[in-house]
């Protein structure tokens, strides 16, 4: 049984060419140069192109799928805890790790970002933000050795 295409897809279609447009304007700042010396602007050019070629496949295919019955284009109701927390969790890594360090900024943002999903738990997104704040710790500084403090009162 083929898979049925969504109406999602035309807004993800739409997304994909503005984003995909707008990095095809941004990269026309920079030298393309030639294929056989290839410039900084060539491979966002690239990218962008292929973006917008993508998603305007996507886009029309959302536009020529008709909707199944009981299928909305909008949702009945907007997730405004979802939206708060996702666009608050960067806010928080802003400013703990202006104050506390990377780690209290990884473990906030992601412990806030999770918050936003209807079936998150508390004691969930605690562990989850535990075990990426470690993680990404781990890899940004002993790894990769980032020059970002990890807590700012000392350590």
């Amino acid at each position: 049984m083929p898979m049925m295409l969504r109406k999602k897809d035309f807004y993800a279609g739409l997304l994909m060419v503005l984003l995909g447009a707008g990095i095809g304007v941004n990269s026309a700042t920079y030298s393309l140069g030639t294929f056989a010396h290839v410039g900084p602007g060539m491979f966002p050019s690239m990218l962008g192109l292929m973006m917008v070629l993508v998603g305007a496949l996507i886009f029309v295919t959302g536009l020529a799928t008709p909707l199944e019955e009981g299928e909305r284009v909008l949702p009945a109701a907007m997730e405004w805890r979802g939206w708060a927390c996702i666009l608050a969790g960067p806010l928080m890594f802003v400013l703990f790790g202006l104050y506390f360090g990377m780690a209290a900024a990884t473990f906030m943002c992601v412990f806030v970002s999770a918050l936003g999903d209807r079936t998150a738990t508390l004691k969930g997104s605690a562990v989850l933000a535990a075990v990426v704040a470690v993680v990404g710790c781990l890899l940004f500084s002993y790894v990769l050795k980032v020059p970002f403090p990890l807590y700012r009162w000392g350590f």
